[in-house]
């Protein structure tokens, strides 16, 4: 595994859970409002250098035991790493929950995870309608690999939700219709407004967002679609 970061505490990561974050390093989209752009290739600051070893996560996850109920594995892209189902399955062993992030493009490093049970919750970023992947990734993404990680995700048995960050210059009000079209029926969609805090592309930070009510708005017409949407 390649590590670039780890936050020891979270209570925000995990639904309802107490968390450690770890945050892989490498990234086949690119996101402009990407909010850990360090991670998202090794030649940007924050090089390989700097990076964490397994065995000290692995050295204060030990420590945590009955404190932690669960570690987050997030990026970057986690399914890029090879031996991603090997890491997770030690933490496993440990007696936490797990969460894996995920950006939908390897759908057969999601089927293993499910298939193998070592994931207590996914989540999937959903960036656009298919027809507006193009914005977000390099290469093109093959959209039939995104179509194909919504379904095993749906069809998990797997608490999961899937995600997107909405800024107004990328998604129109009918772009975040047409995603809650493609996840029709999922049990959480989770609309988040990008915060300006940092972001691969600093164009971003003077862009105009959706008011609060517009947001509620979304929510309300989502929540037509699928089982439960909110604005996080």
């Amino acid at each position: 595994m390649t590590i670039g970061g780890f936050q020891k505490f979270s209570l925000i990561d995990y639904p309802d859970k107490i968390s450690a974050v770890v945050f892989t390093r490498g990234c086949n989209f690119r996101c402009p409002y990407c909010h850990n752009p360090e991670l998202v290739d090794l030649g940007r600051t924050g090089s390989d250098t700097n990076d964490i070893k397994e065995k000290e996560i692995f050295s204060f996850l030990k420590n945590r035991r009955g404190k932690l109920d669960a570690v987050v594995i997030t990026g970057g892209e986690p399914t890029l790493q090879p031996d991603l189902p090997e890491f997770i399955e030690k933490i496993k062993k440990m007696g936490f929950l797990i969460k894996m992030d995920t950006n939908g493009s390897k759908p057969k490093v999601i089927k293993k995870v499910i298939d193998s049970r070592l994931a207590d919750y996914l989540a999937m970023d959903i960036k656009a309608p298919l027809r507006k992947y193009y914005l977000f990734s390099v290469p093109k993404t093959d959209l039939n690999s995104i179509r194909q990680s919504i379904e095993l995700i749906m069809n998990s048995g797997v608490n999961y939700e899937f995600r997107t960050t909405v800024l107004k210059s990328l998604l129109a009000k009918e772009d975040i219709l047409k995603i809650a079209e493609l996840i029709k029926g999922s049990r959480l969609y989770v609309l988040q407004p990008f915060v300006s805090s940092k972001a691969l592309d600093s164009s971003c930070f003077v862009q105009e967002n959706y008011s609060d009510e517009e947001f509620e708005e979304l929510r309300k017409t989502s929540e037509n679609l699928v089982r439960k949407c909110l604005v996080r």
